[in-house]
């Protein structure tokens, strides 16, 4: 098999290192639960998609930059034949069949809802880095349990820098971002809600037809999102 690097450099990784170890540590995160179909959005030189393939999860790795995602081919594609790479904006991307394990590659300010929408209903999870102006802030870890479409434990898993992405920022979100981590850290986050739930006082950020709250997901919450009762299981 070809060898490729750990973590190809370019503006997106800046150094080395740093960006192998943020790789292997979200791919590890994204794949704690055993899931095999895995996307990595605004993939850029195919860093994380490298990791998650070399995990042996089946990779979608998605990059809107044609050059970029010819790189990306030849980076990851071209070693990992159950890895590939599609031209396409990560943020409305849809994959054709629910993923295991969602990562997004570049900080945003807000998340899509095509993310939770692609979430495979037994433990699929999202990793999204939200940052601020200076592009720092944290992996927020989502994870959807029970086939639920309302409500997702969540918490946050590792601090970052990171690139800003192209598409994924707003500067009204980006002020509300700002406010959020005024008023508690990142680690206050324990569960994102989706409409028609409406925001109450738990709410640390609101978005389009999501919000993330400090109150985790309950038994009740979980199991009512959809038909059936079954436990609710560890993130």
């Amino acid at each position: 098999m070809k060898s490729v690097p750990a973590a190809p450099t370019s503006a997106r990784s800046p150094n080395r290192a740093q960006a192998a170890a943020m790789y292997a540590r979200v791919a590890e995160l994204a794949l704690a639960k055993g899931g095999r179909i895995a996307i990595d959005l605004f993939a850029g030189l195919g860093g994380i998609g490298l990791h998650l393939a070399r995990a042996g999860a089946e990779v979608t790795a998605v990059e809107i930059d044609p050059v970029l995602a010819v790189r990306a081919t030849e980076n990851l594609g071209h070693a990992w034949p159950q890895a590939s790479v599609v031209a396409a904006d990560g943020f409305s991307f849809r994959p054709e069949q629910p993923a295991d394990a969602i990562v997004v590659n570049a900080g945003v300010t807000h998340f899509s809802l095509a993310w939770l929408d692609s979430l495979a209903p037994e433990n699929g999870r999202l990793l999204v880095p939200l940052t601020n102006a200076e592009n720092w802030g944290g992996f927020l870890l989502v994870t959807r349990q029970n086939g639920g479409v309302r409500n997702y434990p969540a918490r946050f898993v590792h601090h970052v820098g990171i690139i800003p992405c192209i598409g994924g920022r707003d500067p009204e979100a980006e002020t509300r971002l700002k406010e959020a981590l005024v008023k508690a850290p990142l680690t206050a986050v324990r569960s994102l809600r989706r409409a028609p739930e409406e925001p109450d006082a738990s709410c640390w950020l609101a978005g389009d037809g999501w919000w993330l709250s400090n109150a985790p997901v309950s038994e009740s919450s979980l199991a009512g999102s959809r038909d059936g009762q079954r436990p609710l299981k560890g993130i």
